[in-house]
């Protein structure tokens, strides 16, 4: 009972173990680009798309965190297959990253598991074309086990600046039942989710140190005063902030 737990316990130890440099590398790209009043931009398709709503819009999150969101990539596309036609079409990723506003000295968090379907590869291609840093969450061993679908033939941690394992198992679930030929239990959410808030909570401390006091967080809107204050950090990060907030 509550293997799965175990498991993600065991992935976590893996995690803090072998990736501390390229976290690390991450929390000082991201406060240099905060400091320099540069954007922030996360992606990922699907259930990969669900570290980009993690990060967004959160409470005790980053207020510049920009989420490039494409409608036909959310799970509540109908049918649901077409995300996956979707993440696996030619040129699909390019005509995103044309219409997201890119500037050298950004940073695009990356999210894909496997690593090798053409919108995540084009999108971090064209934004490193711009002079944008790529930081990529990704499988390393999954991936490295299957080709990629870009005619470049290069997998999402071959063209990435900072590439961050998450150690899970090739295929993502992790938990084996008798009898059940498929494992069960994806991990990939819960250990991303754990490495991009490690990100955060490590750029906001960083900040701290270096004078930047209050750090562009999100107050909780449920909180007495939390409206009046993320209006007032809003306005001073607006210039990288590229999604719509009314105030």
């Amino acid at each position: 009972m509550f293997e799965y737990l175990n498991r993600i316990r065991k992935i976590l130890d893996t995690v803090e173990k072998y990736e501390k440099d390229a976290i690390r590398q991450s929390v000082e790209m991201i406060t240099e680009a905060i400091l320099k009043k540069h954007s922030i931009f996360a992606f990922g398709a699907s259930h990969a798309g669900i570290l980009t709503q993690e990060l967004f819009y959160r409470a005790g999150g980053l207020i510049n965190i920009n989420p490039i969101f494409a409608r036909d990539l959310m799970l509540d596309t109908e049918p649901i297959t077409h995300t996956s036609r979707l993440e696996r079409l030619l040129g699909y990723g390019t005509i995103l990253a044309k219409k997201t506003p890119f500037t050298e000295g950004d940073v695009l968090i990356l999210h894909s598991v496997s690593g090798r379907n053409p919108v995540t590869i084009e999108l971090a291609m064209e934004a490193r074309k711009k002079g944008v840093s790529t930081i990529s969450i990704t499988n390393l061993a999954y991936s490295r086990s299957v080709s990629s679908r870009h005619e470049s033939g290069k997998n999402l941690y071959e063209i990435s600046d900072v590439v961050i394992d998450n150690h899970g198992d090739i295929g993502d679930a992790t938990c084996e039942i008798e009898g059940v030929p498929q494992k069960i239990g994806p991990t990939s959410t819960v250990i991303g989710a754990a490495i991009v808030n490690t990100i955060v909570v490590e750029v906001v401390r960083n900040l701290v140190h270096q004078g930047v006091n209050p750090p562009p967080i999100f107050y909780s809107a449920n909180l007495d005063g939390g409206d009046e204050q993320n209006k007032k950090l809003f306005e001073q990060y607006k210039e990288s902030i590229h999604y719509r907030y009314d105030l």
